[in-house]
């Protein structure tokens, strides 16, 4: 199906009846032989929900050829299209095992769009029980692939990184600047993510036991988009990352921890996280959370430049540290929670179910080692 021109092209949200055939085929291209799975379907029809203001139903199945598909989107540019197609690896990469059918049918409508997502190959490894080539694969097509040494700039190392999560764990400086992130006022964007640090015991970058300088770059986001500390946490603040990035390989990051903290299916990631499964399905509302942060993502834009596509990874954090957490909010633009998504078990970085029991008990041997009073800022396990 040729794409359009810019003139051509239909822009806007599609309407429900055009959501519901949408659904339909992206339900169609995920489905495993028995069908949906519960999780599937609860994630296409809060997708859509959130991505389209459209209520959608998948509840029946019925078969939507390629061809199909593709003449509902002959009017929609490539970006709507790679959105369309990413939807679908999204409700396949949540299956283990990812059957080959699935993947060679979402293969099949991708061609028909014209759309190469990299994260395609990604599930042809699942399939294919290739789980090594896989993990070579995330960083080969997806936001890993975007990285360069040059970028490191914004993450503010002293010591030459060669590939996006090498480690910085020899950087005085770099630590220092982290932890002077603790004079500045209350209720500024840096001094909240130092008291993030204090609270769960985490070990600023640029010493022993630090995550990777890039990697430490979403911690800001957990603030910004106030977003607890456990996994379910995660998946939202990586669902929120990846929709903000207009560079369709950005939704590599969001792959990567469904498959670290659904499936299992990878062992490890971002030089960090090791696989943790079964957070996305244990309960129907984390669904209903991560679609709520892809449509907060998807809304944020930096007021100053002017950009619509917002990287959070490559922002430098250290130049906003001091503004206000609500200048810093206003500043991309970041639109608040839906009531829904907060029903549903949403929380922030200083509320009850904010942090996990493993981060407060790390949290306050630190503190015990440093001989201060530990204090949560009111962060509480669930």
């Amino acid at each position: 199906m040729p794409v359009p021109s810019e003139e051509e092209a239909v822009h806007g949200p599609p309407n429900a009846a055009e959501a519901q055939a949408l659904a339909a085929g992206v339900a169609w291209a995920a489905a495993p032989a028995a069908g949906l799975t519960n999780l599937q379907r609860l994630l296409i029809e809060a997708l859509f929900k959130e991505l389209t203001g459209n209520v959608v139903d998948v509840g029946d199945r019925r078969e939507v050829t390629p061809q199909e598909f593709a003449q509902l989107l002959a009017r929609r540019n490539l970006v709507v299209r790679e959105r369309m197609v990413q939807v679908m690896l999204l409700c396949a990469l949540v299956l283990r095992p990812l059957p080959r059918d699935v993947a060679q049918r979402i293969d099949a409508f991708a061609a028909e769009l014209g759309v190469d997502d990299g994260m395609a190959r990604v599930a042809e490894d699942f399939a294919k029980h290739s789980y090594k080539l896989a993990a070579r694969d995330f960083d080969r097509n997806g936001y890993v692939e975007t990285w360069h040494p040059e970028d490191a700039a914004e993450l503010h190392t002293n010591a030459a990184l060669g590939s996006a999560w090498d480690e910085d764990v020899d950087d005085p400086e770099l630590a220092a600047r982290w932890a002077a992130l603790g004079d500045l006022p209350r209720g500024t964007l840096g001094r909240g993510v130092w008291e993030l640090y204090e609270a769960r015991g985490f070990v600023f970058p640029g010493l022993p036991g630090s995550a990777s300088p890039l990697l430490a770059q979403h911690d800001w986001v957990h603030v910004l988009a106030d977003y607890g500390t456990t996994v379910e946490s995660e998946l939202e603040v990586f669902g929120f990352i990846a929709r903000a990035n207009d560079d369709m390989r950005a939704f590599s990051l969001l792959a990567m921890v469904v498959s670290l903290f659904e499936t299992g299916s990878l062992k490890t990631g971002a030089g960090l996280f090791e696989a943790s499964p079964g957070h996305l399905s244990a309960h129907e509302c984390v669904a209903l959370r991560l679609a709520d942060a892809m449509r907060r993502g998807a809304q944020c834009h930096d007021t100053v430049t002017g950009a619509t596509s917002v990287d959070f990874l490559r922002i430098d954090w250290f130049s906003v540290a001091a503004l206000s957490l609500e200048d810093a909010r206003a500043r991309f633009a970041i639109p608040p929670k839906s009531d829904d998504a907060r029903a549903a078990g949403t929380v922030g970085p200083w509320e009850p179910g904010g942090i996990s029991p493993y981060q407060l008990n790390s949290g306050q041997q630190a503190a015990a080692a440093a001989g201060r009073v530990y204090d949560s800022y009111g962060a509480t396990p669930e």
